[in-house]
């Protein structure tokens, strides 16, 4: 079980299988050079992730403009004029693990840099409670939020606000705990015995929420 829910690939598999949840999920592939060539050619702009680890450690952005292509490792970013050559180099830098391809989410950003936000719930005997709803913010230069990376921990109410101030923050707070609440149904079902889940979810220019990652050991 507990190799299971480390699984980024059968956390999503699992999600995938309930429109409530699967409408909020962005595509997502196995890591090959023919998956990522053509996520990159319907999408611009793609995350790489280990299948297993957390902490943002191991996550690329791949992004294609034209003929050129580029990558962005930490605070590192390379560019290619071919996809071979690219590609080459990518397979050099990432972690010796299965990685997955997410399609690339443009999230809202605070001075241009991006934020997402954790909602952690727990099991009680009471049932599962809230135990937070908290913006992350990016730290320069880097395209992950994670605190570990060296992101700003926020209030979800002030992250909100900062990044989309022209839509209601109350009622995209309401709404991320709808969709928690709806996931936490689901993740218990296929994973029997989970007593916390922390989920990341991703707000586009739109609002619209995107189910980045489940964690079910969150910090």
């Amino acid at each position: 079980m507990s190799r299971q829910l480390a699984s980024k690939w059968l956390k999503t598999a699992a999600l995938m299988k309930y429109p409530v949840a699967a409408v909020h999920i962005p595509q997502t592939m196995a890591f090959n050079s023919r998956n990522l060539l053509n996520m990159l050619n319907r999408y611009g702009m793609v995350y790489i992730k280990p299948v297993v680890g957390g902490g943002g450690y191991g996550v690329i952005r791949v992004s294609a403009s034209g003929a050129t292509y580029r990558y962005t490792h930490m605070m590192i970013t390379r560019s290619f004029t071919s996809y071979n050559q690219m590609y080459r180099s990518l397979i050099r830098v990432k972690a010796r693990r299965k990685y997955l391809i997410q399609q690339g989410v443009h999230l809202a950003t605070i001075h241009g840099r991006p934020v997402d936000y954790r909602v952690k719930v727990v099991k009680t005997e009471r049932g599962w409670v809230f135990r937070s709803l908290v913006g992350r913010l990016a730290r320069p230069g880097l395209c992950v939020t994670n605190l570990s990376k060296g992101g700003t921990m926020l209030s979800g109410r002030r992250a909100l606000g900062m990044s989309l101030p022209h839509i209601s923050g109350r009622h995209k707070r309401r709404e991320m705990r709808s969709l928690t609440l709806s996931c936490t149904q689901i993740m218990e079902r296929q994973f029997p015995g989970v007593g916390q889940l922390g989920f990341d979810y991703g707000l586009d220019h739109s609002g619209k929420i995107w189910i980045l990652e489940v964690n079910t050991r969150p910090q």
